[in-house]
């Protein structure tokens, strides 16, 4: 006799759907170093993840760079998408084949190293990877391209870091214009030519790593925002701070969702 409490073929199948539709994109991002009281501690900041769960609709996953990549590839077979934000410490130059000229800014040799690898692994895998300031940079160095260490000291260019004896908001808010490639993705995605960023560091990309192609340029030509030439998969870095206030900042609100989005179909 059949067992009447079985659901049918179709309805497991049904039900199946509808668990995959519901299911939220994950979404991997690294944690970083800092020393507290005597002890290391793992840390990402909260501004960073609350776009990502309010505006782009993913869950995210946080790595621990202390323990090197054994755990990568698990890492990656979980994830959606890659997502790489900005920090307070500096690239080590080593990877760029230059020396430290900022001996004073902290490093964090462990984000540097993993973050690296992730970006390989993500780009491999056809990840989706939206990169922030520090992110930015580690994608442009993982493709081969070097830093300007002290942007502010550097020929043309403009003193792109923060007051630090501002109030936070103040530090965050609109800084400069930037100028987006005519015709680009991101012009594109933002309907407008030029839009109103904010501008917290203190290094910037130089060279260009393999394959990336600036996006936007701030009034002095620094590259502001780079994609992968010929990649499918949605890959955009920016120098700026997206994530502040994202919900209030229709650009950023753009960003986060198109983010989002890519990643919701990546997990179908």
């Amino acid at each position: 006799m059949p067992n009447s409490t079985r659901p049918a073929p179709d309805s497991l199948a049904r039900a199946e759907n509808a668990h995959s539709a519901k299911r939220k994109p994950t979404v991997l991002m690294t944690m970083g170093c800092q020393p507290r009281a005597g002890h290391d501690y793992q840390v990402m900041t909260h501004k960073y993840i609350v776009p990502l769960v309010e505006l782009a609709g993913c869950v995210p996953l946080l790595m621990p760079t202390c323990c090197g990549l054994d755990d990568l590839d698990h890492y990656l077979d979980l994830a959606d998408g890659l997502y790489l934000t900005g920090a307070g410490s500096n690239i080590d130059p080593a990877l760029y084949g230059q020396q430290n000229l900022t001996p004073d800014k902290a490093r964090d040799p462990e984000r540097d190293r993993v973050d690296i690898a992730l970006i390989h692994g993500a780009l491999a895998r056809g990840l989706p990877l939206f990169a922030i300031c520090r992110g930015m940079q580690e994608l442009n160095v993982a493709l081969g391209g070097d830093l300007y260490q002290r942007l502010y000291a550097e020929g043309p260019f403009a003193d792109h870091r923060e007051d630090p004896a501002a109030p936070v908001a103040a530090q965050y808010g609109a800084r400069h214009p930037v100028t987006l490639v005519p015709g680009s993705w991101l012009h594109t995605q933002l309907g407008e030519p030029v839009i109103m960023v904010n501008s917290l560091h203190g290094q910037g990309i130089c060279r260009l790593g393999a394959g990336l192609v600036p996006l936007a340029h701030a009034e002095d030509g620094l590259v502001e925002a780079v994609t992968l030439a010929g990649r499918d998969a949605f890959t955009l870095g920016v120098q700026w701070h997206p994530e502040w206030q994202a919900s209030a900042n229709p650009h950023s609100v753009r960003l986060f969702k198109a983010f989002g989005d890519a990643c919701r179909q990546r997990s179908k």
